[in-house]
């Protein structure tokens, strides 16, 4: 099953192209179910159907889950319950929603998951968010941790400290399984993501920021939408003047992009399932473009070494950092930051360079004998 996630800038019309792709794959004959917590559903023709994320009762029934598997631990410290109807949800809530609805959307009877992501520098941080918390959890609670369970009571008195409870190892497991689910939902060749933009100033930034974040997960930007595009036709001269600067922009959009899916200014706020018509950003059938790689090529005949290339499209020297750490090389692009794990080739050998050519960064390992399988 495809999924698409679109994202933009703040205000550029993402949740009415989303609607908008919604529609447009539904009449075409595929079943689409359509994330997101603004659009209304466009209820013309197709099967179309809509989830809505719901932060606030999703917060609610979590923390209710969570206080009733720590019952025992709370009743010892004296701590009073929380009811259902005094909960307020927490900042982050609506992430941890937006997710679970992703895992739930991948897992439907459609051909389709069309979700509204928020604004772009959320949605980056969003799509990241699995694997971060998945990593966080493995070096608090190690796995192998829980499989001593039955030397639990030895190894607290050994250790002076009382050792984690059960419910604590059962808690994560479950958040595990569910962040897991969520990203490798993300991490699916068929997800792929839209980025609405209309073009200004900060359009451009806006696509190469969005670039580099996707790029740094693995993901690909399959479209890049130009919405709310002005008629070049006016002779009011204030109006074309506005309509000379949007196609400026439009053109450095072009450039940077390639191919740029153009959607006009209604001149009002879309109304219905017809109007939503008239804003179909890419054809139902629009190929899949390749996500980024990150590939290993092997060099020990030539000059001895392995090099490791990770696509970074749009990144510059000045903002790249890299750092290896046991089995893993942390890398920072700008505002940017991802533990990439090692492929197993690379783990036996030691870090000799690296530089970046084109969007191309490539990093040189030489294999370290004492590791490394002699040949005869």
């Amino acid at each position: 099953m495809r999924i698409i996630l679109v994202t933009g800038l703040g205000g550029a019309g993402r949740t009415t192209v989303a609607a908008a792709t919604a529609l447009a794959e539904a009449r075409a004959g595929r079943r689409v179910l359509l994330v997101s917590e603004d659009a209304d559903p466009p209820a013309a023709g197709g099967d179309l159907r809509v989830l809505r994320p719901d932060p606030a009762a999703d917060f609610r029934r979590e923390f209710l889950a969570l206080q009733a598997r720590s019952g025992a631990a709370l009743d010892l410290l004296g701590a009073t319950p929380f009811e259902d109807a005094e909960l307020t949800e927490l900042p982050g809530s609506r992430h941890f929603a937006l997710l679970r609805a992703l895992r739930d959307a991948a897992h439907g009877d459609h051909d389709l998951a069309v979700v509204d992501l928020p604004p772009l520098p959320e949605a980056l941080a969003l799509l990241a968010l699995p694997e971060q918390l998945r990593r966080y959890l493995r070096r608090l609670l190690p796995p192998e941790r829980q499989a001593a369970r039955a030397l639990r009571p030895m190894l607290a008195q050994l250790a002076g400290v009382p050792m984690p409870a059960q419910w604590l190892y059962e808690t994560t497991a479950r958040w595990e399984a569910e962040l897991a689910a969520a990203q490798a939902v993300v991490d699916a060749p068929t997800t792929r993501v839209h980025l609405v933009l209309e073009p200004g100033p900060a359009a451009t930034r806006a696509l190469r920021t969005a670039r580099l974040g996707l790029a740094l997960q693995g993901l690909a930007l399959d479209a890049v939408v130009a919405n709310r595009l002005l008629p070049a036709d006016s002779e009011d001269p204030w109006f074309a003047g506005l309509t000379a600067e949007q196609h400026r922009h439009l053109g450095e959009l072009r450039t940077a992009a390639g191919v740029v899916h153009e959607l006009p200014h209604l001149g009002r706020a879309p109304r219905g399932a017809e109007d939503l018509a008239l804003l179909t950003p890419v054809p139902p059938a629009a190929p899949l473009a390749p996500a980024p790689g990150h590939e290993v090529e092997d060099r020990r005949e030539e000059d001895g070494v392995l090099v490791w290339h990770i696509a970074l499209p749009g990144a510059v020297k000045e903002e790249l950092a890299l750092v290896r750490r046991g089995d893993e090389l942390l890398l920072t692009v700008g505002p940017f930051r991802r533990h990439l794990p090692l492929p197993p080739a690379l783990r036996r050998c030691t870090v000799t360079g690296a530089g970046l050519v084109d969007g191309d960064l490539r990093v040189r390992f030489t294999p370290d004998p004492g590791l490394w399988p002699r040949t005869p």
